[in-house]
Protein backbone atom coordinates (compact mmCIF):
# COMPACT_ATOMS: atom_id res chain seq x y z
CA UNK A 1 0.00 0.00 0.00
CA UNK A 2 3.02 2.32 0.36
CA UNK A 3 2.43 5.78 1.84
CA UNK A 4 -1.16 6.00 0.60
CA UNK A 5 -3.72 5.92 3.38
CA UNK A 6 -7.30 4.72 3.18
CA UNK A 7 -8.52 8.25 3.95
CA UNK A 8 -6.65 11.51 3.45
CA UNK A 9 -6.73 13.06 6.92
CA UNK A 10 -5.42 16.50 7.78
CA UNK A 11 -5.71 16.50 11.58
CA UNK A 12 -8.73 17.27 13.73
CA UNK A 13 -11.41 19.55 12.28
CA UNK A 14 -13.09 19.91 15.67
CA UNK A 15 -13.82 18.05 18.87
CA UNK A 16 -17.33 18.74 20.20
CA UNK A 17 -17.91 18.71 23.96
CA UNK A 18 -20.89 19.67 26.12
CA UNK A 19 -20.84 22.56 28.61
CA UNK A 20 -23.26 23.64 31.35
CA UNK A 21 -23.06 27.41 30.71
CA UNK A 22 -21.98 28.80 27.34
CA UNK A 23 -21.16 32.28 28.69
CA UNK A 24 -18.82 30.78 31.33
CA UNK A 25 -17.29 28.51 28.67
CA UNK A 26 -16.64 31.48 26.35
CA UNK A 27 -15.06 33.39 29.24
CA UNK A 28 -12.74 30.47 30.11
CA UNK A 29 -11.67 29.44 26.62
CA UNK A 30 -11.53 32.90 25.04
CA UNK A 31 -10.45 35.10 27.96
CA UNK A 32 -8.46 32.70 30.18
CA UNK A 33 -6.89 30.46 27.50
CA UNK A 34 -6.90 33.00 24.66
CA UNK A 35 -8.71 30.86 22.08
CA UNK A 36 -10.62 33.05 19.62
CA UNK A 37 -14.34 32.34 19.29
CA UNK A 38 -14.76 31.81 15.51
CA UNK A 39 -18.29 30.48 14.96
CA UNK A 40 -21.55 30.53 16.90
CA UNK A 41 -24.74 28.63 16.10
CA UNK A 42 -28.20 28.82 17.68
CA UNK A 43 -29.66 25.33 17.39
CA UNK A 44 -33.20 25.05 15.99
CA UNK A 45 -36.29 24.66 18.19
CA UNK A 46 -34.53 26.12 21.27
CA UNK A 47 -32.29 23.04 21.47
CA UNK A 48 -29.32 25.13 22.61
CA UNK A 49 -26.12 26.50 21.10
CA UNK A 50 -22.97 25.23 19.34
CA UNK A 51 -19.84 27.46 19.53
CA UNK A 52 -16.38 26.92 17.99
CA UNK A 53 -12.98 28.11 19.27
CA UNK A 54 -9.81 28.28 17.12
CA UNK A 55 -7.08 26.10 18.65
CA UNK A 56 -4.55 26.68 15.86
CA UNK A 57 -3.59 24.96 12.60
CA UNK A 58 -7.16 25.27 11.31
CA UNK A 59 -8.48 23.03 14.13
CA UNK A 60 -11.32 23.92 16.49
CA UNK A 61 -12.65 22.94 19.89
CA UNK A 62 -16.44 23.14 19.89
CA UNK A 63 -19.04 23.14 22.64
CA UNK A 64 -22.71 22.32 22.69
CA UNK A 65 -24.94 23.86 25.32
CA UNK A 66 -28.19 21.97 25.82
CA UNK A 67 -30.60 23.57 28.33
CA UNK A 68 -31.67 20.19 29.75
CA UNK A 69 -28.36 18.32 29.61
CA UNK A 70 -27.68 15.83 32.42
CA UNK A 71 -25.09 16.93 35.01
CA UNK A 72 -21.44 15.87 34.68
CA UNK A 73 -20.46 12.38 35.82
CA UNK A 74 -16.80 12.49 37.00
CA UNK A 75 -15.34 9.01 37.20
CA UNK A 76 -17.77 7.81 34.53
CA UNK A 77 -17.95 10.23 31.58
CA UNK A 78 -14.68 11.95 32.51
CA UNK A 79 -11.77 11.38 34.89
CA UNK A 80 -12.46 12.24 38.53
CA UNK A 81 -9.05 13.83 39.02
CA UNK A 82 -5.96 15.08 37.22
CA UNK A 83 -3.17 12.68 36.17
CA UNK A 84 -0.62 12.32 38.94
CA UNK A 85 -3.14 13.59 41.50
CA UNK A 86 -5.85 10.92 41.65
CA UNK A 87 -8.13 8.58 39.71
CA UNK A 88 -8.04 9.16 35.94
CA UNK A 89 -10.11 6.21 34.71
CA UNK A 90 -13.21 7.06 32.70
CA UNK A 91 -15.84 4.88 31.04
CA UNK A 92 -15.63 3.24 27.64
CA UNK A 93 -16.81 5.74 25.04
CA UNK A 94 -16.06 8.72 27.28
CA UNK A 95 -13.71 11.59 26.47
CA UNK A 96 -10.81 11.35 28.92
CA UNK A 97 -8.95 14.59 28.12
CA UNK A 98 -8.07 17.05 25.36
CA UNK A 99 -4.36 17.75 24.78
CA UNK A 100 -3.38 21.01 23.06
CA UNK A 101 0.00 21.04 21.32
CA UNK A 102 2.20 23.82 22.72
CA UNK A 103 5.91 24.77 22.48
CA UNK A 104 8.01 22.73 24.93
CA UNK A 105 10.00 25.76 26.07
CA UNK A 106 6.84 27.62 27.12
CA UNK A 107 5.13 25.06 29.37
CA UNK A 108 6.66 26.32 32.63
CA UNK A 109 5.48 29.84 31.83
CA UNK A 110 2.06 28.52 30.92
CA UNK A 111 1.77 26.87 34.36
CA UNK A 112 2.48 30.24 35.98
CA UNK A 113 -0.03 31.97 33.69
CA UNK A 114 -2.75 29.40 34.48
CA UNK A 115 -2.17 29.74 38.22
CA UNK A 116 -2.20 33.55 37.99
CA UNK A 117 -5.66 33.21 36.43
CA UNK A 118 -6.87 30.99 39.26
CA UNK A 119 -6.68 27.70 37.35
CA UNK A 120 -5.43 24.78 39.46
CA UNK A 121 -3.03 22.57 37.53
CA UNK A 122 -0.49 19.81 37.98
CA UNK A 123 3.23 20.36 38.06
CA UNK A 124 4.93 19.85 34.69
CA UNK A 125 5.09 16.13 33.97
CA UNK A 126 7.91 14.52 31.95
CA UNK A 127 6.36 11.45 30.29
CA UNK A 128 8.78 8.61 29.56
CA UNK A 129 8.85 4.81 29.23
CA UNK A 130 9.83 4.11 32.85
CA UNK A 131 7.72 1.88 35.12
CA UNK A 132 5.54 4.82 36.27
CA UNK A 133 5.63 6.62 32.91
CA UNK A 134 6.91 9.88 34.37
CA UNK A 135 10.43 11.13 35.08
CA UNK A 136 11.16 13.70 37.80
CA UNK A 137 13.10 15.91 35.36
CA UNK A 138 13.88 16.18 31.66
CA UNK A 139 16.13 13.35 30.45
CA UNK A 140 16.72 11.65 27.07
CA UNK A 141 13.87 9.14 27.55
CA UNK A 142 11.20 11.85 27.89
CA UNK A 143 9.02 11.96 24.76
CA UNK A 144 6.43 14.54 25.86
CA UNK A 145 6.15 17.06 28.68
CA UNK A 146 2.82 18.39 29.80
CA UNK A 147 0.60 20.01 32.41
CA UNK A 148 -3.03 19.08 33.18
CA UNK A 149 -5.95 21.19 34.41
CA UNK A 150 -9.75 21.26 34.39
CA UNK A 151 -12.08 23.69 32.66
CA UNK A 152 -15.09 25.07 34.62
CA UNK A 153 -17.19 21.98 33.75
CA UNK A 154 -14.54 19.49 34.87
CA UNK A 155 -13.26 18.70 31.36
CA UNK A 156 -9.66 17.57 31.72
CA UNK A 157 -7.31 19.59 29.51
CA UNK A 158 -3.60 19.22 28.83
CA UNK A 159 -0.93 21.47 27.36
CA UNK A 160 1.48 18.97 25.77
CA UNK A 161 4.74 19.24 23.84
CA UNK A 162 6.67 16.53 22.03
CA UNK A 163 10.28 16.66 23.22
CA UNK A 164 11.71 14.36 20.55
CA UNK A 165 10.70 12.77 17.29
CA UNK A 166 8.83 9.51 17.72
CA UNK A 167 10.63 6.45 16.33
CA UNK A 168 9.60 2.99 15.14
CA UNK A 169 10.76 1.50 18.47
CA UNK A 170 8.19 3.68 20.27
CA UNK A 171 5.56 1.17 19.08
CA UNK A 172 6.49 -1.96 21.01
CA UNK A 173 3.51 -3.11 23.08
CA UNK A 174 0.98 -5.76 22.13
CA UNK A 175 -2.58 -4.38 22.23
CA UNK A 176 -4.49 -5.71 25.27
CA UNK A 177 -7.63 -7.71 24.68
CA UNK A 178 -10.55 -7.48 27.12
CA UNK A 179 -11.40 -10.62 29.04
CA UNK A 180 -13.97 -12.61 27.09
CA UNK A 181 -13.55 -10.55 23.92
CA UNK A 182 -13.54 -12.55 20.65
CA UNK A 183 -10.05 -13.09 19.26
Amino acid sequence: MGDERTFELHGVNHLALVCSDMARTVDFYQETLGMPLVKTIELPMDMGQHFFFDIGNGDCLAFFWFPGAPPPAPGVAAPADLPGVGEITSAVGSMNHVAFNVPADRIDGYVERLRERGVECTEVMHHDDSEWGVAPTMQPGVFVKSVYFFDPDGICLEFAAWTRALRPDDVRHTPARATGAPA
